[in-house]
């Protein structure tokens, strides 16, 4: 096992280390023109103004949802989770389908006499952006506000604190703690979506650097720029990441005695304000989902044949993805959980300090000498996706690893059970459940990833999110919508398939 771990660790940082060498070694240097430095700029910008909005807007939802019991407050907390799921090209397109120029809002705008909206550049961008990040800043607020003890509330009710003395004594002080860590995480992320940036920004003021690198690469075929902006990417999503590790913190209140709150919240306005929050977050979250499908059915009659070949290729990348990455997260949470190196928790969570383009470029810059890039796009494509995925998948087998050798691991040994035997008779039964969630939410991501792939593929090799973009491009926006939906249904049903297996694991 240690052996395998070591191996498996010294390939997934080589995946990462590698490129990012071809990347530095091309660019020869970090100096920006103008158009550059305003990429960077607006990069910085958009991801600043996201993280901002998604954060201050998940505050009022997270208070909610833990002060307010009600029907269907579960359903609408794993909600929360549906961007994780949903590809980003799909979420552009439902916000596409209400904010576009003939979108719902338009046509009720214009319907009553007033100017239409645009939903291109800083705006679209930002807006996009919220609306993939503010289910993840609620969840992680939310873990704050259930972080507090009971018994601090039963406190605080027993001393007659009223509701701004709880928010003083109580709340303020473990978003205070919380906020930070959401923040930077939800930054970090807006730095490489590239899929938002591609379809809804764009133009010299609304450039992001994944896009001028996807530019210099597609179009100008000018691989030292390309190269200088990855490594420039590279250097601001690893400050990011390293920023969102540092600021996570506990709240600092200690334990407690995991009582539920004993009593609901506030009353008067503030059950009103609450209501109100739950409610403009569920139709966020929930019209361009509606939009997306509500367009795409009529939509499906006009998909062009080129849709089923990629939809069969999309879905070959995400079960090889899945494979790589399960088989690499399992060997890495196993060995963590016996006491193995701290660096194998480091190659396990070191992509996060990157993003799927720019590992693109870097692998487009060493194949580009020896062989047609196209002819590489879908094992490449497998390996960056498996790369990505390998910090989610670990961190959610990692618990479940290490409490099954806190119960089982010395009797394994005292049974001599090693190898396959173990894995069948023990790992497998007992990781079943993070196991099928972590492979279905692999398969989903997969699925929905429009990176590198924007960068190697031909018409030959292009995956669904590939063809939708162009359908997009090619303004077939009702082929499109159609598109999406297939896209979405192939990914739930991916996510469904292998979540299923792990829930049945008494079966």
């Amino acid at each position: 096992m240690a052996s395998s771990a070591g191996a498996v660790g010294a390939a997934a940082l080589l995946l990462v280390a590698v490129p990012i060498g071809a990347v530095a070694l091309r660019a020869g240097g970090l100096s920006l023109s103008p158009a550059d430095g305003a990429a960077l700029r607006f990069t910085l910008l958009q991801a600043a103004l996201s993280a901002s909005v998604s954060v201050a807007l998940a505050v009022p939802v997270a208070r909610a949802l833990a002060r307010r019991r009600f029907a269907g407050r579960r359903a609408l907390i794993t909600l929360m989770g549906a961007p994780f799921l949903l590809p980003v090209i799909v979420a552009v397109m439902g916000l596409l389908a209400l904010f576009g120029r003939s979108g719902v809002v338009n046509a009720v705008l214009t319907a009553l006499g007033l100017p239409a909206l645009s939903i291109y550049g800083l705006q679209g961008v930002v807006l996009a952006h919220v609306f993939l990040n503010l289910p993840l800043a609620t969840r992680m607020i939310l873990q704050g506000w259930q972080a507090i003890p009971a018994e601090r509330f039963r406190l605080g009710a027993a001393l007659g604190f009223s509701p701004r003395e709880v928010a003083r004594h109580l709340e303020l002080p473990m978003l205070r703690e919380v906020l930070p860590g959401a923040l930077a995480t939800v930054f970090a992320l807006c730095l490489t979506s590239f899929a938002v940036a591609l379809i809804l920004g764009g133009g010299p003021w609304a450039t992001t650097l994944e896009l001028a690198i996807y530019q210099a690469v597609r179009f100008d075929f000018d691989l030292g720029h390309a190269a200088g902006l990855a490594l420039v990417q590279a250097l601001v999503g690893g400050s990011a990441a390293l920023a969102a590790w540092a600021a996570a913190r506990a709240a600092g209140f200690g334990a407690g005695l995991d009582r539920t709150l004993p009593m609901a919240g506030p009353g008067g306005w503030h059950r009103g304000a609450d209501a109100a929050a739950l409610t403009v977050a569920a139709v966020f979250l929930l019209a361009p989902m509606a939009a997306v499908l509500l367009r795409g059915l009529p939509g499906l009659a006009e998909m062009p044949g080129a849709v089923w070949p990629a939809l069969v290729r999309s879905v070959a990348v995400a079960l090889a993805s899945v494979v790589v990455t399960m088989a690499a997260a399992l060997v890495l949470a196993q060995a963590v959980a016996r006491g193995g190196p701290r660096w194998l928790d480091l190659a396990a969570a070191l992509p996060l300090a990157t993003s799927g383009l720019v590992l693109g470029t870097g692998l487009f810059l060493l194949v580009q000498p020896f062989a047609p890039p196209m002819r590489l796009a879908l094992p490449v494509t497998v390996a960056v996706n498996a790369a990505l995925s390998l910090p989610f998948a670990y961190r959610l087998i990692l618990p479940d690893a290490r409490a099954l050798e806190a119960d089982y691991g010395r009797l394994a040994a005292s049974l001599s059970l090693t190898g396959a035997a173990r894995l069948r008779l023990v790992t497998l039964p007992r990781l079943r459940r993070p196991l099928g969630f972590a492979a279905g939410l692999a398969a989903a991501l997969s699925m929905g990833d429009l990176g590198v792939i924007a960068l190697f593929a031909g018409e030959a090799e292009a995956t669904l999110p590939l063809v939708i973009q162009r359908l997009q491009g090619a303004y077939r926006t009702e082929a499109a919508a159609g598109a999406s939906v297939l896209l979405v249904a192939a990914a739930l049903a991916l996510f469904a398939a292998f979540d299923r297996w792990g829930r049945h694991a008494e079966a």
